[in-house]
């Protein structure tokens, strides 16, 4: 009997010792923060956000863990207070104090990430299980006590910043106005007919454009059903008759890129919803994917995030305030009513205005984003949509997964074809503007 117990306390002897010296193996392993950034993208599909408030959470988290980053290696990093309209300034470390910025930048993009928009403790378990991974394996005590300290005053002055930006006033603006009797302006579409979707976004504070309407893309063709030799005419058969005939492949892309965050499925009587990444999720998964074959190291993972969520918040309020000026109707109202009452998009119909179009918009500049960060013709696989039951794809670069995206939202029957082009050129405009605008790595 003693010998088992001498065995069993030696065990544990030795598992303490293996455990117990290794925390910045563990804690500043980047594929740790890539796997926060999933967790959050669960809370946000688990809350049925819309792609454009969900872009406003990966944001502000995203900031917070840059802010912890900079502060940590200065050397390599600028602080982006003092680059972003209204971060005049953020908290630094006390000198002396020892700090873990890895940890302090994970801490940090698990508050701001639940506090933006939802109650804080959406994300507490997670965040109880980071902190006891950096006890357990070994942090000293007076380094945890200060890194929690750190991350607590930090989250406080961004969570600060980001009330200002004008979400809380938008919540109670004026809704859409439908009108019905104006033909070619906006109306819901079916099936839920649900209202739209952040009409004054364009109100939100930019980061770094200079204002919602700094890149204003030229207006959508001319509304125009009776000319056959119209440019609306043209690209509303274009997309009918590309509907119709779809390939498997097209129908791959398309599914590949929806990103519907909440597809509302009618059968008889029944009605069900399925929820999957919206366009910000599945470009912060492409982060990751990219960063980890990249075999970038924390604060670069960090940098990459941080500077994706810039751009496609950016361009998510450019491409807003297009939409609620031109409110251009979608292809599948003017189909059903002048046509064919019985067509379908493959895809189902988002509820806000055609043009311009969202996500090629937020994929160009997200592209131009992390082609900055990696390079380009950075091939890789996108095996995003794998836990939706949707094969992976692979691409020659992140342009090539933009333009790709271009394509699918147009296969799936919800963007015309000049919409997506325009899209395109004008989310890489603010893409690069952003990339010259801001200094992020030294």
């Amino acid at each position: 009997m003693k010998s088992i117990i001498v065995y069993i306390s030696f065990s544990v002897f030795i598992f303490s010792c293996n455990t117990k010296s290794d925390y910045k193996e563990k804690i500043h392993d980047p594929i740790l923060f890539s796997n926060t950034v999933h967790e959050l993208n669960k809370v946000v599909m688990g809350n049925n956000f819309s792609p454009i408030v969900a872009s406003r959470n990966y944001l502000y988290a995203s900031i917070a863990a840059y802010e912890a980053i900079a502060a940590g290696y200065p050397d390599q990093y600028y602080s982006l207070a003092g680059q972003l309209h209204g971060l005049d300034k953020v908290p630094q470390p006390e000198k002396g104090k020892d700090i873990d910025f890895e940890l302090a930048a994970l801490l940090s993009y698990c508050k701001l990430g639940e506090s933006v928009t939802f109650p804080a403790g959406s994300m507490s378990e997670y965040v109880d299980s980071i902190k006891e991974m950096a006890k357990d394996h070994g942090m000293p005590s007076s380094m945890y006590k200060n890194t929690l300290q750190y991350a607590d005053a930090l989250s406080e002055a961004i969570l600060a910043w980001s009330k200002k930006d004008k979400y809380a006033e938008t919540r109670s603006y004026p809704k859409y106005n439908v009108m019905n009797d104006v033909p070619g302006r906006w109306v819901p579409t079916p099936p839920a007919y649900t209202e739209a979707m952040e009409p004054n976004w364009r109100e939100i504070r930019p980061l770094v454009i200079d204002s919602a309407n700094q890149f204003v893309p030229p207006p959508p063709p001319a509304f125009n059903i009776t000319d056959k030799n119209s440019k609306y005419y043209y690209e509303l058969m274009l997309i009918k008759n590309a509907v119709d005939s779809l390939t498997d492949e097209q129908k791959h892309i398309a599914n590949f890129w929806d990103d519907n965050p909440f597809k509302l499925n009618v059968s008889g009587h029944v009605m069900f919803g399925t929820k999957k990444f919206s366009p910000p999720g599945h470009w912060m998964s492409i982060v990751g994917i990219a960063a980890k074959k990249a075999n970038a190291d924390f604060a670069k993972t960090v940098y990459a995030y941080a500077l994706t969520a810039i751009a496609q918040f950016d361009s998510f309020i450019h491409c807003w305030d297009e939409k609620y000026r031109s409110n251009y109707v979608r292809p599948e109202t003017v189909i059903n009513k002048y046509f064919d009452p019985e067509w379908h998009p493959l895809l189902q119909t988002p509820p806000f205005p055609e043009y311009t179009c969202g996500h090629s918009t937020v994929s160009a500049s997200n592209a131009e984003a992390l082609t900055h960060v990696f390079g380009d013709n950075f091939a890789y696989t996108d095996t995003s949509e794998l836990e939706f039951g949707i094969d992976s794809r692979s691409y020659k670069s992140f342009r090539d997964a933009a333009v790709e995206n271009n394509w699918a939202r147009f296969y799936g029957g919800i963007h015309f074809h000049n919409s997506c082009i325009v899209s395109t050129e004008y989310g890489r405009k603010v893409g690069d503007y952003i990339i010259d605008h801001l200094k992020m790595k030294k």
